[in-house]
């Protein structure tokens, strides 16, 4: 340390004074400030984009990488102000970038770039992103590196200069808190609106604190610290030595997304996914590079062994438990990002490396970030990006350079032995049918788990041999995913929007193989392969219940001339079963892959060989598209996009009925499928029908025990119509009625709020 610094800080060196004392406090004021800005404005200016894009989690994981490149980008700045040996210049620069970029505040989506299209969305959304937030979102996230390097300088000659590591764990907290805060206390009592004002209001704010901070410290005798050289440059970081940390620091960004991947896709779909995982990924940098970790690396090491091994065994299978697999699948991802930061922490040089050591986690991270967003969709069929990763995290474990013993061979092959004996067992069964006859398929997936779970043991006993222990991983996750796969499905594919699968279940009430698409855990549509009920709409489309009711009730009141039909939400195309030649069909789809999938006669003929005549899809988000469509032109519109069981919410505001209410003629009727296992979506769709002022009844239909399995399914829904007259042959129906009087507020494009939606679902009040 140079003997400049250590004069400039003499006063503070023989016992702090009030103002010494004040200076840390300032510091960490100001970088928890700036970091709950970074973090809170990650999801407000996704929910902003959203809409756009139909709701699919994959806007998220693409908006992650613009959020990580935009970090790697103020690190990287942060690392080049390094240059600059006088902090007051540092200082006045960073504050004019911060006024710069102050002038794209309040926070808007930037319209330069149009509407996106469907078919390559991935582009628009990141350039779309940097019109929009780049500027802000990158100057403050240069603030925690920049506030670390200069804490180190001005606090020279003070003991907690020789750490400013610690204020990473306030950053880090700081973003935590924010993320936690936005579902829970922001969402719901403010408007988007309100945030957009609120957070340049917070932005105003660091700024002062900036200032502020400059002014104390120069005040309280830190003057000359301001002008004083960097103290001694340390050795350089070899160059294997930033390898091995960009490769870890990357491992827990890409299982982030894909542990938000997996959860929305293949477990259950809930509220808050994109926000839980990123929420947890800061608090394992919190306690981490806190002075006094919580949890010590040595039972990290211990935990993440056991529960990656666990998760490795069920992370194929469906299970009926959602709660149970949350909490694996998100205790894993804890306790391994836990496990690599800390061992990151434990490599982090001394505080003159600090802004190179960060701009190598940020590069890290923005490598998982696009491995995961922009890599693995191409290249995968499946979400197998979850998987790979957390098998191959295996490596960050103990290298043990102690003698191999015998044991640890035995263990070794004895776990490889186990984890290939089910899919060797199952593709002997597959072509012998004598052998196929004695299990079901409940039975040898049950006793596929419990050999696997004899694998993964032996995996955990040589936990101190990395290579050893990840191997032995890498075999079970293989077996695991074939015996998933391999019995179950006959078609996987993946697009921007979601993850496709068709499979063929017997239902012998409906002549035996049925084919079944499904995205995530919700089934989007079923057809018979026998003639005789293949062109019969089945589940939510089925004539019993309340969409088949509205269609069957409208052909009959417009027998002569047709009806015009709108459906917002492909699947396998059911509704067009209905379809006669004097009625008009058409599909607002925002997956091109789900109208191929449709289409395609190996698997669905409901579109090219049920319907009479024509079947038109159009292409990209419904609202946007339907915008285009001319007014007072349907008699009946059903609203049926869904993400797995998710619903997008800017499909049901105020502002979206009200446009398909336009679209209807006075007669016509609106339907808004609203069947849910998470969310109370139909209070607020209530809402706002009563806001508009417009007539609605409401259904819920139980499926009934003794119809085929794939026939039909319980299904909720309101249907509106802009008059009495649309819902007068409804109305004397005894299944359709009016649900009584609410309190909730009504979804608008500037409010939705899910946490309560999720809230009152749980408490059975929706």
């Amino acid at each position: 340390m140079s003997e400049t610094v250590l004069n400039a800080d003499a006063p503070g060196s023989g016992g702090d004074t009030a103002g010494d004392r004040l200076t840390p406090l300032l510091f960490a004021v100001a970088i928890f400030t700036s970091a709950s800005l970074v973090f809170v404005v990650q999801p407000m200016v996704t929910k902003l984009v959203l809409p756009m894009l139909g709701g699919s989690p994959s806007v998220w994981n693409t908006s992650m990488v613009f959020f990580q490149t935009a970090l790697l980008a103020g690190y990287a700045y942060a690392h080049a102000l390094q240059r600059l040996k006088s902090l007051r210049t540092q200082l006045g620069v960073h504050l004019a970038l911060l006024a710069l970029a102050a002038l794209f505040l309040p926070l808007k989506i930037n319209g330069l770039l149009g509407d996106p299209d469907p078919s390559a969305p991935i582009g628009w959304l990141l350039a779309t992103l940097v019109l929009s937030v780049g500027a802000p979102f990158a100057v403050l996230s240069a603030t925690a590196p920049l506030l670390q390097a200069w804490f180190a300088r001005v606090r020279a000659g003070h003991a907690d200069g020789q750490n400013p590591y610690v204020l990473y764990a306030a950053s880090n907290l700081g973003s935590f808190l924010a993320l936690l805060a936005y579902p829970v206390v922001i969402e719901p009592l403010m408007t988007l609106s309100g945030q957009r004002a609120a957070w340049s209001g917070g932005y105003a704010i660091f700024m002062l604190l900036v200032v502020g901070l400059a002014l104390v410290t120069w005040k309280r005798g830190s003057a000359p610290a301001l002008d004083a050289a960097p103290v001694a440059r340390s050795k350089p970081i070899a160059g294997a030595d930033k390898i091995k940390l960009i490769l870890i620091a990357a491992a827990p960004s890409s299982l982030m997304l894909g542990v938000t991947q997996h959860l929305s896709t293949d477990v259950a779909s809930a509220p808050f996914l994109w926000i839980i995982p990123l929420a947890l990924y800061l608090l394992t940098f919190v306690i981490a590079f806190s002075a006094k970790p919580l949890i010590p690396l040595k039972f990290t090491f211990a935990f993440q062994a056991a529960m990656a091994a666990a998760c490795i065994v069920l992370l194929p299978f469906r299970n009926g438990d959602w709660v149970m697999m949350f909490a694996l699948h998100l205790g894993t991802f804890f306790i391994t990002a836990l496990m690599c930061h800390q061992v990151l922490a434990a490599r982090r040089p001394a505080p003159d490396r600090l802004t190179e050591f960060f701009l190598l986690l940020s590069v890290g991270g923005v490598v998982g970030g696009v491995f995961n967003a922009l890599i693995a969709p191409v290249i995968f069929n499946m979400v197998w990006e979850y998987p790979l990763v957390l098998v191959l995290v295996g490596l960050v474990r103990p290298w043990s350079w102690e003698p191999v013993r015998r044991v640890e061979i035995a263990l070794l092959l004895g776990g490889i032995l186990l984890a290939i004996v089910p899919p060797v067992a199952l593709e002997i069964m597959r072509y012998n049918p004598p052998f196929r006859a004695l299990f079901t398929l409940e039975q040898i997936v049950a006793l596929a788990q419990l050999i696997f779970g004899a694998a993964v043991i032996c995996a955990f006993l040589v936990r101190e041999r990395s290579v050893f222990f990840t191997v032995i991983l890498a075999v079970v996750a293989m077996g695991s995913h074939h015996i998933a796969r391999g019995y179950v499905w006959d078609l996987s594919e993946r697009s921007f929007f979601g993850l496709m699968r068709v499979a063929t279940p017997q239902d012998p009430r409906l002549g035996g193989p049925v084919h079944v698409l499904m995205h995530g855990t919700t089934l989007h549509g079923a057809q018979p392969v026998d003639p005789r009920f293949a062109c019969m709409p089945t589940l939510y489309y089925a004539p019993s219940t309340p969409l088949g009711q509205v269609m069957q009730g409208l052909q009959l009141r417009n027998d002569s001339r047709g009806v015009a039909v709108g459906v917002v939400g492909q699947g396998s195309g059911a509704m067009a079963g209905y379809k006669r030649a004097e009625d008009t069909l058409t599909f607002f789809e925002i997956d091109p892959m789900v109208d191929r999938l449709s289409r395609d006669p190996e698997w669905f003929t409901f579109i090219t060989g049920c319907a009479d005549g024509p079947v038109r899809t159009v292409l990209g988000d419904a609202r946007l598209s339907m915008a285009h469509e001319t007014a007072g032109s349907y008699d009946y519109l059903v609203i049926d996009a869904f993400s797995s069981d998710a619903v997008p919410t800017h499909l049901l505001t105020v502002e979206a009925i009200a446009g398909y209410l336009k679209l209807l003629k006075p007669d016509g009727v609106l339907l808004l499928h609203l069947s849910n296992r998470n969310l109370d979506i139909t209070r607020p769709a209530q809402a706002a029908a009563v806001s508009l002022g417009v007539p609605y009844l409401h259904q819920i239909y139980a499926e009934q025990p003794s119809t085929p399995d794939m026939a039909e399914a319980s299904t909720e829904a309101i249907i509106l119509s802009p008059t009495e007259a649309g819902l007068a042959r409804f109305r004397s129906d005894p299944r359709w009625a009016v649900l009584p009087d609410t309190d909730v507020k009504p979804w608008t494009d500037d409010y939705v709020n899910l946490f309560g939606s999720l809230w009152r679902h749980f408490r059975g009040q929706g």
